[in-house]
């Protein structure tokens, strides 16, 4: 009955068009009915505590640090960098923004922020170097995904913080998975590629080649900064939040000298209403999630898939298929933050790695975002770049069937996760 009564109160929420965080909050509020606890100072209390989390700190910091890369000049010394690499081959400009991705990824942990940059900077000269549009904002979609996946992941900080898992092995389980997905999109961007008539561009020279190393040197330190900082304790995800915008912000002012303290007032703002935003969902997903431990929800789900909890494959198979619907009509921050307290005391019981599924899970959500009928990346391209909705669902089609292709690789072995993130953790 309880978990009925969830069920039918989160959906009667959506269909009725009420803002995700409030169909939580009501879900909250009808189980609190339920079970004869309803109380405003524990409604209050829930939701403050949750705002007050202080891991949650690193989410505002690689806001504002993606916001000042995006605009301090060290997203497009990134994508100068691709260019000057790979730009000259078949299909270059593909493999740029699939190379460009996978570094813009590593800088600001949003997928909403790496397909703004990309589309942004990338589409134009696609379409003029005489690349398809509809199939170019489709890849440029699906590279963009992996700012979900690859650390610093603002997906894994708010998964780690509904969980209880460790952000910090998280953020290293996510990098091979990450890797592994732009080596797919590259397969399906060179088979689409090989009879290309777009221009190709020259072949940049060692000198030209060596310049942009050099200019983007210091836009390419911020990662590795991150990941030697977390590898070996010496920083928090909290405080790697911190170092990435206080380096970002060095970096664009100090040595680029791309960003004035003026600017910086408007990006704070825009910043500090991505910020609200999310926060406002993570504090109302508070409740239901403390109800559902309460309430013993996750028993009733066990319950309910008995027959399949000795056969984890089975299971992990059975919960894909099911995020994936749901990931589908939410976006990724409210699926995470609804299903996470289910699903993983779920595996748990079940005798998988969480950390493992929690990977899955990740990749899975971000896969949502370029899926119909939410899709909250495809409009982002579609707005920045645009393009009709109907005719980037077909460009991204042959991407989005790579990725869910690598996804039921990664079920089938998950070694491509542990093995890595095991080497990384030593």
């Amino acid at each position: 009955m309880t978990l009925a009564l969830f069920v039918c109160t989160l959906i009667a929420g959506i269909a009725i068009g009420m803002p995700i965080a409030y169909a939580l909050l009501a879900c909250g509020v009808a189980l609190m009915w339920q079970i004869g606890l309803f109380d405003g100072q524990i409604l209050a209390q829930n939701i403050l505590s949750a705002a007050s989390n202080f891991p949650l700190l690193a989410i505002p910091l690689f806001i504002i640090a993606g916001e000042i890369m995006n605009n301090g000049g060290l997203s497009r010394r990134i994508i100068a960098l691709a260019v000057a690499m790979v730009g000259h081959l078949r299909g270059g400009l593909g493999y740029v923004t699939i190379f460009a991705g996978v570094l813009l990824s590593s800088l600001s942990g949003s997928a909403l922020a790496d397909a703004a940059s990309l589309t942004a900077l990338l589409l134009p000269m696609m379409v003029m170097a005489g690349y398809d549009k509809n199939r170019s904002g489709g890849l440029i979609a699906s590279v963009s995904i992996l700012g979900s996946i690859i650390p610093p992941s603002i997906g894994f900080v708010v998964l780690g913080v509904a969980s209880g898992l460790s952000i910090t092995k998280l953020f290293l389980a996510g990098i091979a998975p990450g890797l592994i997905l732009a080596v797919a999109l590259s397969i399906a961007w060179w088979l689409l590629s090989r009879n290309s008539t777009a221009e190709l561009a020259p072949r940049a020279s060692a000198k030209i080649r060596l310049k942009a190393l050099g200019e983007s040197f210091w836009a390419m330190m911020l990662p590795v900064i991150i990941v030697v900082g977390l590898r070996f304790g010496i920083v928090t995800p909290t405080e790697a939040g911190a170092v990435a915008a206080v380096y970002a912000l060095f970096v664009s002012i100090v040595i680029y000298r791309e960003l004035s303290l003026y600017s910086l007032v408007g990006l704070l703002l825009q910043a500090g209403k991505t910020t609200a935003a999310v926060m406002f969902l993570v504090a109302a997903a508070a409740v239901p999630a403390w109800l559902i431990t309460l309430a013993d929800i996750p028993g009733q789900i066990i319950d309910l898939i008995e027959p399949i909890m000795d056969q984890p494959k089975l299971l992990v198979v059975v919960l894909m298929v099911l995020i994936t619907l749901i990931s589908m009509v939410m976006d990724l921050t409210p699926t995470v933050l609804l299903l996470a307290p289910i699903l993983i005391p779920v595996v748990e019981a079940a005798g998988i790695d969480p950390v493992y599924f929690a990977v899955l899970f990740m990749i899975n959500c971000s896969i949502g975002l370029i899926t119909p009928p939410v899709g909250t990346v495809l409009n982002v391209v579609c707005g920045i770049g645009k393009l009709k909705l109907e005719h980037l669902l077909q460009g991204v089609a042959p991407f989005l069937i790579a990725e869910l292709l690598v996804l039921a690789l990664l079920v089938a072995f998950p070694d491509l996760i542990m093995v890595p993130a095991a080497w990384l953790s030593r």
